[in-house]
């Protein structure tokens, strides 16, 4: 198996990567938004719950 990153031979110890950084830089990436799966953002954002247990906060009011 390569390394998904860097294309090297995978170590066990850090497998499927090659090395601890490009472990590091995978997890960058995922923390950063690079990986995202396309969909529409207007879907995400009407069954996102906009307030504490899906409740509407008015907007300008403490919680």
């Amino acid at each position: 198996m390569s390394c998904p990153i860097c294309g090297k031979d995978a170590d066990p110890k850090y497998r499927p990567f090659c090395s601890k950084r490009c472990a590091d830089v995978d997890l960058a990436r995922w923390l950063n938004g690079s990986y995202v799966i396309p969909g529409d953002i207007a879907d995400e954002e009407e069954r996102a719950p906009s307030g504490p247990a899906g409740e509407d906060t008015p907007p300008g009011k403490p919680h």
